[in-house]
């Protein structure tokens, strides 16, 4: 898939781990670990507003689009 998450940098950056991310923003550990993963099929906005907000970052630090059939 050419959308690369990059949630575990930010997490890294900011010294916070996916357990107290997880509890801040009101998802389990197991959603929180597929939208790192980046195997999540669709991101709700109000996730990625809580995610943004408690990371205090902007949605494109968490996303990435990478085509590898461009050159």
């Amino acid at each position: 898939m050419p959308i690369i998450t990059n949630l575990d940098v930010m997490l890294a950056k900011r010294k916070m781990s996916s357990k107290e991310l997880a509890e801040r923003i009101g998802i389990t550990m197991a959603n929180l670990s597929i939208l790192k993963s980046g195997k999540a099929k669709a991101v709700r906005f109000t996730t990625l507003e809580a995610i943004c907000r408690e990371l205090n970052c902007q949605p494109g630090d968490l996303f990435e689009f990478q085509d590898k059939t461009l050159p």
